[in-house]
């Protein structure tokens, strides 16, 4: 992806005066408004290569944190066993949701300090340490001694890593989804950013596929004998291949662009992220909030915790609720690969709403076809889950990042999007199978998942919508030189794009 001031000449009638005063909408201050018109080189022209990298080296960091997410859910049962052997099954199964929980208590701060440190000096470089610390950590969690060895001391190393990934991954999957849509061309910011969440499904899938096969092959004593460990040591090749992946990846334009503005100005090279605080984006980061804990929910009832709900409460053989849970997670990689776009088209408000509207509607109708106990039931059942959830979480990668400016877009969706998924999404499978258990009701999760559609719903309604327009603190990006040039031909007309807003004083002084 290119700033394109030196590839074309300005566009004629660039002299013509804006309105006098424009309202922020990063802030909601009023400040000067844009002293001239949109021009050809104002725009950011996309490179498809570059994109197509951005891509690639983003969703294989989120194929890597899932998988992770993957076996570790899968291997819940298992886990509780070999770290917590003396206790009952209930309590195991407590314990290791519980730990799978733990992870979540440490993802706020890191994506606190990693979304401030990217927003000072870079995307990139945050996202390598990221991927580095996350791969690791999974791959530790194979090595270590289990509770007949050290005793005690097995579950706490354990809580300890599953904590560091947490930091690791609280900082990925905020700067993933601020990369890949300040690479993307405006108008296709849907359909890119659906990519990041295909490559979570996938990578989920990826880890219930390893786990089953070890299940099929060595049996369930052989998987408490030592056979758990394969799936968390397979991380390390799959972490190497991401790692090098993702150092290929360019820096965003819309952070250089910045950066290069502030040194223009003769401020520091952090000075990019100064000019607008964290604490101006309180409105958008509780709606941010809102989006996530119902979007996420829903994901980990239909991920996380479905393994351990098949096998422990409909009495499904590990096995079998591993398998039947596959063949959904590749039908949602397909119906989110369909959303991101489709949400290009109408808007990402009316993804959303469709989204909590249809997880209202079907939460019910889907646990009663689980609790029926066939496997048609249960792979209809599971399908009728799959669609909300792919409407919501398809469109969230592009929603979230268009809600805040670029100076702090790093940080905000860092607080934002783990302070939801701490309290909220991680918690999930816990929350549920607590309730589930107390309750004594199979029908506990749908309850659940109807009151978060509710919140859903409203939240919507609190949402600007983004689809096809530039993201606050920054121009333009289009796919071509011509769509550029039509861009600027059509920019009174064009409902999408008010030049009022556009930050001209970020703009470099060699595009001026």
């Amino acid at each position: 992806m290119t700033l394109a001031p030196h590839l074309r000449p300005p566009a004629p009638g660039t002299g013509a005066p804006a309105a006098d005063q424009a309202t922020d909408p990063a802030t909601g201050t009023r400040r000067a408004a844009p002293r001239r018109r949109l021009r050809a080189q104002d725009v950011t022209v996309v490179d498809g290569g570059t994109l197509r990298r951005t891509i690639g080296g983003t969703a294989v960091g989120n194929l890597m944190e899932w998988y992770d997410v993957g076996i570790y859910g899968y291997l819940a049962v298992t886990m509780g066993a070999v770290f917590l052997p003396a206790a009952s099954s209930g309590v195991q199964i407590l314990f290791s949701l519980g730990v799978f929980a733990a992870t979540y208590v440490a993802r706020p701060l890191g994506g606190i300090v990693c979304g401030r440190i990217g927003d000072r000096v870079g995307r990139q470089k945050v996202l390598s340490f990221t991927l580095v610390t996350m791969a690791c950590s999974t791959f530790l969690i194979g090595l270590l001694p289990t509770y007949g060895v050290i005793g005690a001391a097995a579950p706490v190393l354990l809580v300890l890593l599953k904590i560091t990934q947490g930091f690791s991954t609280g900082g990925e999957y905020a700067g993933v989804t601020t990369f890949v849509a300040e690479h993307a061309p405006d108008r296709r910011r849907g359909w890119a950013a659906a990519f990041l969440d295909v490559g979570s499904y996938l990578g989920f899938a990826l880890g219930a596929v390893v786990v089953t096969v070890l299940q099929i092959t060595l049996g369930e004593q052989a998987m408490l004998d030592g056979g758990w460990r394969i799936p968390f040591l397979v991380a390390g090749p799959i972490g190497a291949f991401a790692v090098w992946f993702r150092l290929k990846v360019e820096e965003s334009p819309a952070f250089e662009a910045q950066r290069a503005a502030a040194q223009d100005a003769g401020q520091p090279r952090e000075a990019a992220a100064g000019a607008t605080t964290l604490r101006s984006q309180w409105r958008p980061v509780l709606v941010a909030m809102a989006l996530v804990a119902v979007a996420n929910t829903a994901g980990y009832a239909l991920t996380s915790y479905m393994p351990t709900y098949l096998t422990d409460t409909l009495g499904y053989d590990p096995v079998d609720g591993t398998l039947l849970t596959v063949p959904v997670l590749v039908l949602m990689t397909g119906l989110i690969l369909v959303a991101g776009p489709l949400s290009d088209r109408f808007g990402r408000r009316p993804l959303l709403w469709f989204g909590s509207g249809s997880l209202l509607v079907l939460a019910l109708p889907a646990f009663l076809l689980l609790a029926a106990g066939h496997v048609w039931s249960t792979l209809l059942g599971l399908v009728l889950m799959a669609l909300p959830v792919a409407c919501m979480v398809g469109v969230q990668a592009a929603t979230l990042p268009a809600m805040f400016p670029t100076a702090v877009r790093y940080r905000s969706m860092g607080v934002a999007y783990n302070v939801a998924l701490a309290v909220f999404g991680g918690t999930t499978p816990l929350i549920i199978e607590a309730l589930t258990q107390g309750t004594g009701s199979d029908l506990a999760p749908a309850y659940y998942l109807m009151a978060f559609a509710v919140v859903g719903a409203v939240t919507v309604g609190f949402v600007r919508e983004s689809a096809g327009r530039p993201l606050p603190g920054s121009m333009p990006a289009v796919d071509s030189e011509d769509e550029a040039a039509e861009l600027v031909r059509t920019q009174d007309d064009n409902p999408r794009l008010d030049v009022a807003e556009l930050p001209f004083d970020a703009v470099p002084a060699t595009a001026r």
